[in-house]
């Protein structure tokens, strides 16, 4: 265990998640990790972890942290987000990597579009295993950093406390956060619980994240579904995706922290595929509903596995198409001296 980081400020809320805790739903206990898949497997590809590695998840703003390793390199995605390194004058955009080295302060900054981001320090962090996993649980106050956010002053230790230099790697494209998509949904187990005008609105409404929205679930403000058969039910278990309508008939999708037992009927399940694009969305934001059955939500898994698996085999040079990192050439004195040809 080496140290990486020294937090000097901590961010509206940043904390430690790895793919998750997954075999413990049956005592109660949530999966939790990232809330968008897709950019905490890409940020750890960016620097050449294990894809399920520990990355520290950002919501709201971004932490400011002291470099204390020889050398570490970090990537940053989700939205337009960015890495400065303060007094150097260094900085790199979300979806590109970066190498930083000791007494460097790191501060990033987030876009305002998405959620949260996602920052990978290469090798990984190395806190101790809560039922093996790293995620934070703030509910509950296990996994991470004792079961919280950071706070200033916090340590961060890695694998690695030191790497080489070499040619940063880029995302091929820039990320597509894929805000207009519907979020599909496939019906059920209890949407009999509900009348077919209820349905019909749901899936032709535009619905809105509600402020009183967290990694548990996200609330949706807009029309009432009509509960046919009252709004109770039995207990029984809940995934990240399922979808509650408690009495108000208001929807609630719930997250990565998930309950893993609900007594509210749920009418519908979040597809695994969208549970990334309806995660990196935030409160004010809009989102509308599309069916589909199960086997093509099966399909949408594969078709997003291979499309993960593609954009990591197109990394490439960071900077321009050549490999060639203009903004860095622009950064540095290029001229080395004057040499008068005339003078011996």
């Amino acid at each position: 265990m080496s140290p990486l980081v020294k937090v000097i400020k901590p961010g509206f809320h940043s904390t430690l998640q790895d793919a998750g805790r997954r075999g413990h739903q049956d005592i109660g206990v949530p999966v939790s990790g990232p809330l968008d898949r897709l950019s905490f497997v890409l940020a750890n590809g960016l620097v050449g972890n294990a894809l399920d590695a520990a990355c520290l998840e950002l919501i709201g703003s971004g932490p400011e942290c002291e470099i204390l390793a020889p050398s570490v390199r970090l990537a940053l995605v989700g939205g337009s987000a960015q890495i400065d390194i303060l007094g150097r004058d260094e900085q790199a955009p979300a979806g590109q990597s970066l190498r930083a080295v000791k007494g460097d302060v790191v501060r990033i900054r987030l876009g305002g579009e998405a959620l949260c981001s996602y920052l990978a320090f290469e090798g990984g962090f190395d806190a101790p295993l809560c039922l093996g996993s790293l995620s934070t649980y703030t509910r509950a106050a296990f996994g991470g950093l004792s079961g919280r956010a950071l706070l200033a002053g916090d340590i961060l230790h890695g694998h690695r406390d030191d790497v080489p230099a070499r040619t940063e790697l880029a995302l091929p494209a820039a990320q597509d956060l894929q805000f207009a998509q519907p979020i599909r949904i496939v019906l059920g187990p209890q949407d009999d619980y509900f009348d077919a005008a209820s349905i019909t609105l749901l899936l032709s409404s535009t619905y809105t994240i509600a402020p009183a929205s967290d990694r548990m679930g996200f609330r949706m403000a807009g029309p009432a579904l009509h509960h046919s058969r009252g709004y109770n039910i039995v207990s029984d278990g809940i995934v990240a995706g399922s979808m509650q309508v408690p009495g108000s008939g208001l929807p609630i999708v719930l997250m990565a922290d998930a309950q893993t037992t609900g007594g509210y009927p749920k009418v519908a399940t979040v597809i695994s595929a969208d549970l990334p694009l309806l995660g990196r969305r935030k409160a004010g934001q809009t989102v509308t509903f599309k069916a589909v059955t199960r086997v093509e939500a099966e399909a949408a898994r594969r078709s997003e596995h291979a499309a993960i698996q593609a954009t990591l085999a197109a990394l490439r040079p960071a900077g321009d198409a050549d490999g060639i990192n203009v903004d860095a050439l622009a950064r540095h004195n290029l001229i080395g001296g004057v040499v008068d040809a005339t003078r011996p």
